[in-house]
């Protein structure tokens, strides 16, 4: 007999009810290995809104006032709009953020901000639930153009300019991706030459390739841009350096020297009007050069309180990662929505008469279907926990408590490692919610196609994901190299040995894993040692450092060569250190979401947390098998003891499903898909009364298999 009982879209209501016992997990998923500590509830259940408390984070009460506002229908979006008309409606919308004071918490006082750089890009991050073109809009006018200004701004650039920045008396364009140089920021080929007769920069685009692409405001709204290009003076190249350039004059035409085009309709985020830029001889005053970090003198000296070219530039462009934080929030409050929509779904929609002969089975009791929705659930759960823990960083780095030149390269390293894992998650999940809600998924009224459109391009702006991960796989062979600055060959093999070996195999307890003589008897003695959480964090700390030694080994007479030899070594092992760098990523999630399992004190959440965070991390596992394989971590038993363990945390946590997606805390205003508004059970409901009602009367035609036995 399948689960009758109804399940309702939402939990603001109450709790699920338990399965019947006829339909409790067979009792061979309850044995000894499987079954949770001593201390735990047999019978665990959430406390929903302790739980939905915890997801919010560390500024739960702006998220929440942002929800609010994003739930109000002046600020989401209609589907089926013409481009033109969604540009408007967004362009709009902005004006409406002003009006409520939204946007200018990043700001300082003394303009009438709050200089809360945290609490800005949580409220920021909520605007994905009413617009993602709307949050992306807002991103370009407030954290990408205003901030510009302001982080590479000094007191003169903050009381001229930012003023119309934030009241959008100044719509503007974040101009730094050029056409044939996206990443690859340092190579761009715009110029600005200094003129010292005039005291003026000279802003040129020299060619095709240098033109300013894929810019939001662009196209249409934007009437000044922050330009980046190479500033040169007294014939001598600086580098990559910030201007504030007008672009439009009051009527909307462009000024003098500049020109450009409408990027035109795109895969997604419509509501943005992109668009390309070129300048020829474009004359901005000496003083509108963002001079935080480098100035010319009138007479054409430049100055700069960094010395290092390289690591100006990279402060420079640091100061900016804001937008990365703000797209791994975004996309991990996407990938939660498509699931609360898809469980909701899944929980309601019947599907075959598996295992009775009156009632079908509610399409989340299938396994297979379990299998597509609580891992990505489980993932979506380690991204929330792991972005607090970013975003928290992120404020005090910005803040100036914790802004030492450490603080930022490790701040930026953890945004080039977690913004393309939840950006790529987002559009997985996005995918797989839309199937696993059949035809309904694919109707705009259910969100998720317009939401996978839109998320599209969040892989590649900001950093493509790929070059990102190699940034962190550089920092993590940095990091590596420092332990061996002066250590010969042999020291560097023998620490290779000892990672792959004694320390894998002797230190830590891995060693009964690999072993398989002793891997003999029940599934329920080789998932023993996997359930263990440092058993989960060696498996998975492991794997990194193993990968980067090794690729360390291969690398370390590379500096040696010659620079084409040198970069053709290091081509040969991208690959394997951009998996290395994904693993990193991985293990940062695992920490964070073991970090807040600490914190969680209600036994029944305790419990079910400790198996979401178990599927999180043997999901890694299962997913990187043959490396562990290969590499002797896990005898082939273990291994298959992962997916077994795996399929029985995926019975334990089919009953609170809904309660860990309602934890999430979006309501029918937030969702806006009627396939999650309880439509669906309301049909079902139907349906199976209809049916009922004519048993009962014996009106109920007989099946045709029936009459031929």
């Amino acid at each position: 007999m399948v689960d009758t009982a109804p399940r309702t879209a939402s939990k603001q209501q109450k709790t699920a009810p338990e399965r019947p016992a006829d339909t409790a997990p067979p009792k061979s998923a309850r044995t000894a290995a499987s079954a949770p500590q001593p201390a735990s509830p047999a019978h665990p259940s959430i406390d929903v809104a302790t739980l939905g408390r915890q997801l919010l984070g560390t500024w739960a009460d702006l998220r929440l006032a942002a929800r609010e506002r994003a739930a109000h229908p002046d600020l989401q979006r209609i589907e089926g709009q013409s481009m033109a008309e969604h540009r408007e409606r967004v362009l709009g919308q902005l004006k409406i953020l002003v009006d409520q004071k939204a946007v200018h918490r990043a700001f300082p006082t003394s303009l009438g901000g709050f200089d809360d750089h945290g609490g800005n890009i949580a409220q920021f991050e909520e605007l994905v639930i009413a617009d993602p073109s709307l949050q992306i809009k807002a991103g370009v006018q407030w954290g990408l153009f205003g901030a510009a200004v302001l982080h590479l701004g000094t007191e003169f650039h903050h009381e001229t300019f930012l003023p119309d920045i934030m009241s959008l008396k100044v719509p503007g364009a974040f101009a730094m991706t050029e056409t044939g140089h996206g990443s690859d920021v340092a190579a761009i080929g715009t110029t600005a030459t200094y003129d010292e007769a005039k005291q003026q920069f000279v802003i040129n685009t020299p060619f095709r390739g240098a033109w300013k692409d894929y810019l939001g405001n662009a196209a249409v709204h934007g009437t000044a841009a922050v330009v980046f290009a190479q500033l040169i003076t007294k014939g001598v190249n600086h580098g990559v350096h910030a201007f504030y350039v007008p672009i439009r004059g009051a009527k909307g035409g462009f000024l003098k020297g500049i020109g450009g085009e409408d990027d035109g309709l795109k895969g997604g985020l419509n509501g943005i009007d992109n668009g390309r830029l070129h300048f020829t001889n474009v004359r901005v005053p000496r003083e509108n050069l963002l001079n935080r970090y480098g100035s010319v003198a009138e007479d054409g000296t430049y100055s700069s309180p960094i010395s290092s070219p390289g690591r100006r530039f990279f402060t420079m462009l640091g100061t900016l990662v804001q937008g990365r934080v703000s797209l791994d929030g975004a996309a991990t409050t996407a990938a939660a929505m498509a699931l609360t929509i898809a469980i909701t779904y899944g929980n309601q929609r019947r599907q075959f008469n598996a295992a009775s002969d009156t009632d079908e089975e509610v399409l989340l009791d299938y396994q297979r279907h379990q299998r597509r929705l609580l891992p990505k659930l489980a993932t979506t759960y380690a991204q929330i926990f792991a972005h607090d823990e970013f975003l928290v960083k992120f404020d005090a780095v910005f803040s100036g408590a914790a802004d030492t030149d450490d603080d930022r390269q490790d701040l930026e390293t953890i945004a080039a490692a977690l913004k393309p894992l939840s950006t790529w998650h987002a559009l997985e999940t996005l995918q797989e919610a839309r199937e696993a809600a059949g035809g309904s998924g694919f109707l705009a009224e259910n969100r998720m196609v317009g939401l996978r459109q839109d998320l599209d391009v969040y892989v590649t702006f900001e950093g493509d994901n790929n070059v990102l991960l190699q940034l962190v796989a550089k920092r993590l062979l940095t990091d590596f190299s420092k332990q061996f600055a002066k250590a010969d060959a042999g020291a560097m093999a023998r620490y290779v040995v000892a990672q792959t070996a004694d320390r894998a195999y002797h230190g830590t307890g891995l060693r009964s894993l690999a072993q398989t003589i002793a891997d003999f008897g029940s599934t329920a003695r080789s998932v023993s040692e996997l359930r263990d959480e440092q058993t989960q964090r060696e498996l998975l700390t492991d794997r990194v450092e193993a990968m980067i030694s090794e690729i360390a080994g291969r690398l370390r007479d590379a500096r040696k060569l010659p620079k084409a030899d040198a970069a053709a070594a290091f081509n040969r092992n991208q690959n394997e250190l951009i998996e290395a760098a994904r693993a990193h990523g991985e293990l940062l999630q695992w920490e964070a979401f073991t970090r807040a399992l600490a914190k969680t004190t209600d036994p029944g959440t305790k419990q079910v947390l400790t198996w979401v965070r178990d599927l999180f991390g043997l999901g890694l596992v299962e997913k990187h098998l043959a490396w562990y394989l290969i590499n002797g971590r896990l005898s082939p038993k273990r291994a298959q003891a992962v997916t077994a363990y795996i399929d029985r945390l995926l019975e334990r946590l089919r009953p609170h499903a809904q309660d860990l997606v309602d934890a999430f805390g979006y309501g029918p205003e937030h969702l806006r898909a009627k396939i999650a508004s309880g439509a669906e059970q309301e049909r079902q409901d139907e349906a199976r009364a209809y049916y009922a009602a004519q048993r009962a009367a014996g009106t109920l035609p007989v099946p045709e298999k029936s009459k031929k036995k």
